[in-house]
């Protein structure tokens, strides 16, 4: 690796990661951080990797490594949350992890006495709301597909409104056996800040399936049983916080627990007023006038501050004030589990919410947003070939009537339906879709 190593390492990792489905945008900050993450050899490493999710033979194939010198290499960088290791039912592909859901995430549920955790919090704030250019890139075209969707709070939904399965946090734990317990990246995040303490405990969260898995398998979580799921659950809905899971239909894997106050998601979209850093759900809240009795509690918890009170207008009340509901609401439903009178339910929204079928559609449809779906269609970061045809298929899906064509809603599904028969098998976090030559793939 030393002809990687002779020249601007870290520079390089930069400009592999901001290839991701989430954009890392190069900033004095950003080297800064990734020098604190990654170890020389682990950058040169990384660098080389595929865009996608690759067998140790694969990679081995493309790097020119032997199997077993990559091996402990990898299972290092999964130990560091840098890479994840996905099994597929017969063996593991690896990936690079993206910021979020990802290396954040990961390196602040890490715990241990020589972890530099505060200098890591540090650097995670300055990079994601101080310099700007991190949620910009990714959300502030209004690019509308994110990595997480607003679960609504089933009991605050009004009468006769239907609601799906994908949509209920009940239904999604029903549907698992396996689950996992961590700390809250974004709560750990704020204690090492020397940030005033949540009442919110800080193991809140929680993983299914194969996510759990992953997070169990190198240690960042802990396993739990479908009781204590639902008993979280219970206990998020009684103190009121955000539930949020992956922004897909089939196959969650996650459920988180946010608060306002430490949620980098919910903070995001109070401070840059971009909606799309955390999709809503299918409903909205709707205030009832006649039962709002405008003690305010409702505003008091709205996580992103789409809640305020203004005079009712009412001469036998002239002091009264009401709920009123600004034009982006998450569809949480936390405002309605604060209502003492009932005035305010989840009610469906006019305008249709479109979720992605699975992590296949919602990686392709980021990837198209965000300009890197070239990287993932030919992914050999060593390839002449691929590098030219990235540079070609690239220019021409940035192209701005391309990209509103196929994300439209006339286009997207047979695009997505003709990529899917192209692709390998789709995988709880990735997207492996393999549209190259093999030949190619180690040219």
């Amino acid at each position: 690796m030393g002809h990687v190593i002779g020249k601007d390492l870290y520079r390089q990792l930069g400009r592999r990661l901001d290839q991701a489905p989430v954009r890392t945008p190069w900033t004095p900050v950003f080297r800064q951080l990734v020098e604190a993450l990654y170890e020389p050899a682990e950058a040169a490493l990384v660098i080389r990797l595929p865009y996608r999710p690759s067998t140790l033979e694969r990679i081995a194939r493309m790097t020119g490594e032997p199997e077993q010198r990559l091996r402990p290499m990898l299972e290092g960088l999964c130990a560091k949350g840098l890479v994840l290791d996905i099994w597929n039912g017969a063996r593991y592909l690896y990936m690079v992890s993206p910021l979020v859901i990802g290396f954040f995430e990961f390196t602040m549920m890490r715990t241990g006495p020589e972890l530099p955790l505060a200098r890591w919090a540090e650097l995670f704030e300055r990079y994601m709301f101080k310099e700007k250019a991190f949620l910009a890139a990714n959300f502030g075209d209004g690019q509308r597909v994110s990595v997480m969707r607003a679960l609504p709070h089933e009991q605050t939904l009004g009468d006769h409104v239907e609601i799906l399965d994908y949509e209920k946090a009940s239904a999604l734990v029903e549907d698992q056996s396996e689950f996992a317990l961590g700390l809250c990246s974004c709560r750990h995040e704020k204690h090492h800040l020397g940030r005033e303490p949540c009442r919110t405990p800080m193991e809140t969260c929680t993983s299914m399936g194969s996510g759990a898995q992953f997070l169990i398998r190198n240690g960042f979580a802990h396993p739990i049983d479908k009781a204590q799921m639902r008993d979280i659950l219970a206990r998020s809905r009684d103190m009121g916080l955000t539930l949020s899971t992956d922004n897909v239909r089939q196959g969650a894997g996650f459920i988180c627990h946010c608060c306002g106050c430490c949620c980098n998601l919910l903070r995001g979209i109070r401070e840059t007023g971009y909606p799309g850093i955390l999709v809503t759900s299918s409903f909205e809240a709707q205030v009832d006038s006649s039962r709002c009795q405008g003690c305010g509690l409702c505003a008091q918890a709205c996580p992103i501050q789409a809640i305020w009170m203004e005079p009712a207008n009412d001469p036998a009340r002239p002091a009264k004030k009401i709920a009123r509901i600004g034009s982006f609401c998450l569809g949480c439903g936390v405002c309605a589990l604060r209502c003492p009178t009932g005035a305010l339910k989840l009610h469906e929204r006019q305008q249709q919410v479109v979720h992605p079928e699975d992590s296949f559609e919602r990686v392709i449809l980021q990837a198209l947003e965000r300009d890197t779906l070239n990287t993932l269609l030919f992914d050999n970061p060593a390839s002449r070939t691929q590098a030219f045809m990235r540079g070609l298929v690239g220019g021409f899906l940035r192209l701005s009537p391309v990209k509103r064509a196929l994300l439209g809603d006339t286009l997207r599904s047979r695009f997505l339906s003709a990529l899917r028969r192209l692709a390998g098998p789709v995988e709880n976090l990735c997207v492996t879709p393999t549209v190259t030559a093999a030949k190619d793939r180690e040219r």
